[in-house]
Formats: C-alpha cells, sequence, structure tokens
C-alpha cells in the first residue's frame, strides 16, 4: 500500500494533528520527534490527580482497574488471543498482539502487521497525535461494498523519549471496536471505550470508571 504525504498542523489545543492530501509517496511524511517532542509538551504536562468524581470500581482477582494503569502509558501483552472481524471477515487475529495500557482507559490492542489482512485498509488522509506514542495514520476498512471510516490506525515511527518500548508497536495496527463488527479478546467480544475519540477495548475483567463520555475527557 502506499500512503499519503500529509501537509500537518497542530490545533489550539496542541494534541492534535490535521491532515491534507499532498501526494502519494513510500512513506507518510510526519513531524520529526524533536518537533513533536517540543509541541507536544504542553499536553504531557497537563495531566493531574484522579478527579473526585471518578470513584475506581472494585477490582477483584483476575480482574483490572483503569486507575491502576499508569501514566505515562505502558506496553503490556494481551492476555489472550485477540480478533478483529468486519462484513464477515477476519481482519485482524493474532496471539501476538501487544495492548499499551494508560489511566483511566480502556487498553488499545495493535496487531503485527503479518497477523492483520493489510489488502483490506484504505490509507486516508488524517493524521493524529498521542502526547506519549506520536504521530498516527488512519486507515478506512474496506470488504467488499462495505467500508468502515477511519476504523485502523497507526504509529509508523512512535516516540520512545521515555524508554515505554513503544518502537515495538512501530507498523502495527490498531482498530476501534465501535467501528467494526466485533472484537474479541479469548472469545470474549468486547465493549468500545465510551466515546468517539479512544480506541479502546472493554472486556468483563477491566474496571472503571473510563474516560470518554463527554465531561471525562480530562480524566
Amino acid at each position: 500500500m502506499s500512503a499519503l504525504r500529509a501537509a500537518l498542523s497542530l490545533d489550539a489545543a496542541g494534541a492534535i494533528i490535521t491532515a491534507k492530501r499532498d501526494c502519494e509517496t513510500d512513506l507518510p511524511t510526519l513531524p520529526s520527534k524533536e518537533s513533536l517532542l517540543r509541541r507536544l509538551a504542553p499536553a504531557r504536562d497537563k495531566w493531574g490527580p484522579r478527579p473526585a468524581a471518578a470513584v475506581p470500581e472494585p477490582a477483584g482477582p483476575g480482574e483490572e482497574s483503569v486507575w491502576d494503569y499508569p501514566r505515562p502509558p505502558a506496553l503490556r501483552d494481551a492476555p489472550a488471543r485477540a480478533t478483529v472481524v468486519f462484513a464477515g471477515e477476519t481482519l485482524a487475529d493474532s496471539d501476538r498482539a501487544l495492548r499499551v495500557v494508560e489511566t483511566a482507559g480502556a487498553p488499545v490492542y495493535y496487531f503485527p502487521p503479518e497477523d492483520v489482512a493489510l489488502d483490506r485498509l484504505r490509507e486516508t488522509d488524517l493524521v493524529s497525535v498521542c502526547e506519549w506514542k506520536g504521530a498516527a495514520v488512519y486507515f478506512d476498512v474496506v470488504c467488499g461494498d462495505r467500508r468502515a471510516p477511519r476504523a485502523a490506525f497507526s504509529y509508523p515511527d512512535p516516540l520512545d523519549d521515555l524508554g515505554r518500548g513503544f518502537s515495538r508497536i512501530a507498523g502495527w495496527f490498531g482498530f476501534y471496536p465501535g467501528r467494526v463488527d466485533a472484537c474479541y479478546v479469548g472469545g470474549e467480544r468486547v465493549s468500545p471505550q465510551p466515546g468517539s475519540v479512544y480506541a479502546g477495548w472493554m472486556t468483563r475483567a477491566v474496571k472503571g470508571p473510563v474516560k470518554g463520555a463527554p465531561g471525562t475527557e480530562h480524566w
């Protein structure tokens, strides 16, 4: 697949990058890591302690509280086989998936490209930025006459200045569970993280409350 060169500019919030089509090339043209780190410092610094309104649910044996996840986030192995399905096709299926866990958010799962149906992905003009992982590019998922806009994303060259190991997911793919037909972890169908911004996968073992609904984005 070709990728799109993007003309990029940070918005006023300092955490989102918008992109417009310029020309096609072998790799996306993204801001340098040095530039991103300078421009994203305010977004990293804004995070504070847990809000009083966010009262953690009890987590029992074999369960995880999103309020025990770290910030900056950490990279961990998936607890079981992970699968993504759309239009009756398996888009991704792996027993090697990794997940990024961050305070207040549901885990986000990443698949190695070898375990993804790459021929079902179509690059888009959108590029976003995470203050911890850097610039991500987005893909529509197309199966037959069905299209899931911006349902998949990838970090071509993630930031790793904090030693969190994000370089391990360079070129891997994440999927929004609310934009495809179904996602599974160990055979359990997951629920999407609330809201439209985050790509977290909610399983029964993940205890909240989880950010994403209006008024919780700052959690």
